[in-house]
């Protein structure tokens, strides 16, 4: 009974010593970029990479984001990818600033009901380009990430220094998956 004892510690110890800290948890607050000037980070985006979600399960290629300020504060939403087999989707939702102060923390909404909007997701900035050819959006939980740029690829650099910002982060880089443009 005590070698049964003895060799569960023994196996739990090696787990914890041997474990990827990467792929633990990640127990920090999850970080925005100090400050987001709305009306240059406003326009089309392509997307380079993201944490596979179900609602984007269809997408296949060529995916991309437009955003347009309102006169309201709100920025409209407009995302569109490519299926397997060719076809166009779009979908169109609203983003509101939750975060005033750095215009970094957004929510999205994508369903509407009688002109409600019924549910809302984070959508946080934590990376940006200086000149805002790159950004990089994550969520609280860290369930959801993008990889998003001005242009429909990156340079390898860059890209490489992205994802170091998103394991400082407490992202996964294997996570995250490239999308064909």
């Amino acid at each position: 009974m005590n070698n049964i004892i003895l060799y569960t510690l023994i196996t739990l110890l090696a787990a914890a010593l041997y474990s990827d800290p990467a792929a633990a948890q990640p127990t920090e607050p999850l970080t925005t970029v100090e400050l987001v000037d709305l009306s240059r980070y406003v326009g089309l985006w392509y997307e380079i990479a993201k944490i596979p979600n179900r609602f984007q399960k269809k997408c296949a290629a060529n995916t991309t984001a437009e955003y347009v300020l309102r006169e309201d504060g709100r920025i409209d939403v407009l995302n569109s990818c490519f299926t397997a087999d060719g076809k166009k989707i779009r979908a169109k939702g609203v983003a509101r600033i939750v975060d005033t102060a750095t215009n970094a923390k957004l929510q999205v909404s994508f369903v509407s009901l009688l002109g409600m909007r019924l549910f809302w997701g984070d959508y946080w900035i934590i990376g940006l380009g200086e000149n805002y050819e790159y950004a990089v959006i994550g969520h609280p939980q860290r369930k959801y990430g993008w990889i998003l740029s001005r242009t429909p690829q990156l340079e390898p650099a860059t890209l490489d220094a992205i994802h170091l910002l998103l394991r400082e982060k407490g992202y996964i880089r294997d996570e995250f998956v490239m999308t064909q443009q």
